[in-house]
């Protein structure tokens, strides 16, 4: 029976744009992919034999991507591993990733991974970066110079205190 004074809602319909799937798109199908072959990795105690910290898939994902984000990607694991030794590389949704503990704490995503105009450095909740109400937790990379490796340095070591 039908609530009095009510009138009957109807579940919205979404419909896709012109040309476009519902649903995932086939990037993010593939990063879904990628992170069940790392969980299981991870489950088997390591993403390789003789390679549990994951060091070795960070670098061979980072020499497969495309020139740009590689030499960003490049770049940044050079001043995470600097700045913070105690983090360890792996993968995870197929890009680049460093844990404290286990928890990603940080991750580079590749522009061409889902097809947008710029890569990303971003941290996770596990990261403490906490301030305020509202703090960026992601950072739009186009080109490191010495003042954006500063600000990774000072970010990447917050977020590990």
């Amino acid at each position: 029976m039908k609530p009095v004074g009510k009138p009957e809602q109807k579940s919205p319909k979404s419909t896709p744009a012109a040309g476009k799937k519902p649903g995932f798109t086939d990037e993010e199908r593939a990063a879904m992919k990628d992170r069940i072959q790392e969980m299981k990795g991870e489950a088997r105690g390591g993403s390789r034999k003789g390679n549990p910290d994951g060091e070795a898939d960070v670098l061979a994902k980072i020499a497969a991507l495309p020139p740009s984000d590689r030499s960003l990607a490049e770049r940044l694991h050079a001043i995470i591993k600097a700045a913070a030794p105690s983090l360890s590389a792996k993968t995870w949704y197929g890009m680049p990733a460093y844990a404290k503990d286990s928890n990603v704490i940080c991750f580079f995503q590749s522009a061409q991974r889902f097809k947008t105009r710029y890569a990303t450095l971003g941290f996770s909740d596990k990261a403490n970066l906490d301030q305020d109400r509202m703090w960026p937790t992601a950072f739009a990379l186009k080109e490191l110079t010495e003042a954006e490796e500063a600000k990774i340095v000072a970010l990447v070591k917050k977020a590990i205190s």
